[in-house]
């Protein structure tokens, strides 16, 4: 429980879903993909072209989704609101 407070202190967690996803194999990849589908709401196939475009950083193709934005400003959103996807939305 703390290490779960601690993560959505520090901006991992969105929607109750853990979106600092490291894409290291095959099967995290997929489930990044699968949270981005879940974060916004969106199918399999924009998720997967934004994850692309987000260079496969999760909290960016989120954002971009979200915010109908392309990667630069999605990029400079979460950098303002200091990794937090829900501050970007503000």
């Amino acid at each position: 429980m703390i290490s779960t407070v601690s993560m959505i202190g520090i901006g991992k967690v969105y929607k109750n879903l853990m979106v600092d996803v490291m894409p290291t194999n095959e099967k995290l990849v997929e489930r990044s993909k699968r949270i981005i589908m879940e974060a916004t709401e969106c199918d399999y196939e924009t998720a997967e072209k934004h994850f692309e475009l987000a260079g496969q950083h999760v909290k960016t193709a989120i954002v971009m989704i979200l915010t109908n934005s392309d990667l630069a400003t999605a990029t400079e959103k979460l950098a303002s609101a200091d990794g937090f996807i829900r501050r970007t939305l503000d």
